[in-house]
């Protein structure tokens, strides 16, 4: 038996960066900072990577800054550097559940201070 289940609470570092592919898929990439119980460490940071309607919900209602909760599998991107040939990889949580946290003030406060073009 084999368990691949991640859960991670924590800010949204970056706005959603949306890639749309001619298949029709939309995947969307978001940075994740999660605390640690110590607070005179930083935090962690967790590259997410969702997909589909999940993606489209990230795109329309998470901003840099917003609470979120995450359930997911964790997965290794692997590539080559272009410069040196040196095999990398980075993890990635491949998000299968997203929630929006925090109060309901807090995002009529979030849409207050948003410009237009993000109703």
């Amino acid at each position: 038996m084999s368990i691949n289940v991640v859960h991670l609470v924590g800010r949204v570092g970056t706005d959603p960066d949306m890639k749309y592919f001619e298949s029709g898929s939309v995947k969307c990439r978001l940075t994740l900072a999660v605390d640690r119980r110590r607070k005179d460490s930083g935090p962690d940071w967790f590259n997410l990577e969702l997909w589909g309607r999940t993606a489209e919900i990230a795109n329309s209602y998470v901003r840099k800054g917003k609470q979120i909760a995450v359930k997911g599998s964790l997965k290794l991107d692997s590539w080559n550097d272009r410069s040196t040939g040196v095999p990398r990889s980075s993890p990635v949580i491949n998000v299968d559940d997203l929630q929006l946290l925090g109060s309901r003030r807090d995002s009529e406060a979030d849409m207050m201070n948003s410009s237009p073009e993000h109703f």
